[in-house]
C-alpha cells in the first residue's frame, strides 16, 4: 500500500486523476469520435451521477467496513473502490477496520475537507472512524485495550453531537479465527458493558468485524437494553452474509464459508427528551466486483441509516 499514496501524489497521477474528475466516464461505445451533442449529453449524465447525494436532516447514515487493509493485493483499485463507495453513500459516519497508515492517508486525500478522522492506533493494523464535519460534533474519543488480545485489538469510542442528542459511536475488530472463541467472547462482554452503562442520556452505537458466530452471542447474552439492529430490521437474508467466500473470491478459499461477522449494536437513550434512532435501512455495500477483477475487501461492507425521531 505505500506505492499507493506515492502513485498518488506523482504529477502524471494527479493530472490523470483530475482529467477523471473533470470529464465524464466514457464508454466503449463511445470510443474513437462521439458527436458534440452525444458529448454534452455525456456531460450531463456524469455530473448528475457524480453529485454529492444531498443531506438528509432526519436521518443518520452509517458505513461499517472491514477494509482488509492488509491483503496487499489490487490495494490502489481497492482504496478506490471504497472511495467510491463513500462518495456513493455520503454517510454522516464511517467505522473502518483493518487500516493500515497509508490508507488513512490515501483516504484523507480525498475527504479530509469533509470529514474527521479519528485512528485507534499508528502502528501495524487498527480500527478508525470518519465523521462528517457537517452533521457530526466530536466531544471526546477514548481507546479501550483488550488485555488479553494477541492481534492488537482494542476497542475506539467517539462521544460526539447529532442533532444536539448526546451519541456514542464505537468500533471493534474483535480476535479473528474460531479457536480464539473465549477472547472474543470476552471483548463482546466489554463492550456490553460499555454499553449498558453509559448514561441515561446517550444513544450507544457500535459497528464492526466482531467475528462472532451466533452460538458465542447467544452465550454471553445480550444486554435488554441493547438490540441487534439487523435483527431489529426483520433479519433480512440479502444482508446477513458479510463474510462470504460463496461470492467474494478476494481470499480465493477452496471451501464456502457464509457468517455474520460484521454486526450492528444500538442502545437507545432512555431519559425523558431524549433523541431517539430508528434504523430504518440496511443494505450491504462493496459487493460489486471492480475493474481489476477483486472486490474492495473480502468482507462486505455494512450501509445503514436511521431515522431520527424526538
Amino acid at each position: 500500500m505505500e506505492g499507493v499514496c506515492a502513485a498518488e501524489e506523482s504529477p502524471e497521477r494527479e493530472s490523470n486523476r483530475h482529467e477523471s474528475e473533470e470529464s465524464p466516464p466514457v464508454s466503449s461505445a463511445h470510443v474513437g469520435g462521439e458527436s458534440q451533442a452525444s458529448s454534452q449529453v455525456s456531460d450531463e449524465s456524469a455530473e448528475s451521477k457524480n453529485k454529492q447525494p444531498e443531506e438528509d436532516v432526519d436521518h443518520l447514515k452509517l458505513i461499517s467496513f472491514n477494509v482488509d487493509g492488509l491483503d496487499g493485493e489490487m490495494q490502489p483499485e481497492r482504496a478506490r473502490g471504497l472511495c467510491s463507495c463513500l462518495t456513493s453513500h455520503s454517510p454522516d459516519v464511517v467505522l473502518l477496520q483493518e487500516l493500515i497508515q497509508p490508507y488513512v492517508r490515501f483516504l484523507k486525500k480525498r475527504f479530509a475537507i469533509d470529514y474527521m478522522f479519528i485512528e485507534a492506533g499508528k502502528e501495524h493494523y487498527f480500527t478508525g472512524m470518519m465523521l462528517k464535519k457537517s452533521r457530526i460534533t466530536l466531544l471526546d474519543s477514548e481507546i479501550v485495550s483488550y488485555p488479553a488480545s494477541r492481534m492488537l485489538r482494542n476497542l475506539l469510542i467517539a462521544q460526539v453531537l447529532f442533532k444536539g442528542q448526546k451519541l456514542h459511536l464505537m468500533t471493534s475488530h474483535f480476535e479473528s479465527c474460531k479457536d480464539n472463541s473465549v477472547e472474543r467472547m470476552r471483548q463482546l462482554r466489554l463492550v456490553m458493558k460499555r454499553m449498558r452503562e453509559a448514561p441515561d442520556d446517550v444513544i450507544v452505537l457500535f459497528g464492526g468485524d466482531t467475528n462472532l458466530r451466533d452460538y458465542e452471542v447467544a452465550k454471553v447474552g445480550l444486554p435488554s437494553s441493547v438490540s441487534d439492529v439487523w435483527e431489529q430490521l426483520g433479519e433480512q437474508e440479502a444482508c446477513r452474509y458479510t463474510w462470504d467466500t460463496q461470492t467474494n473470491t478476494n481470499k480465493g478459499i477452496r471451501f464456502k464459508c457464509r457468517l455474520r461477522f460484521d454486526r450492528l449494536y444500538l442502545r437507545q437513550a432512555s431519559s425523558d427528551g431524549a433523541l431517539q434512532l430508528n434504523p430504518d435501512h440496511m443494505s450491504l455495500t462493496g459487493m460489486e466486483m471492480l475493474d481489476c477483477g477483486r472486490y474492495t475487501s473480502d468482507h462486505w461492507g455494512i450501509y445503514c441509516t436511521f431515522s431520527a425521531v424526538c
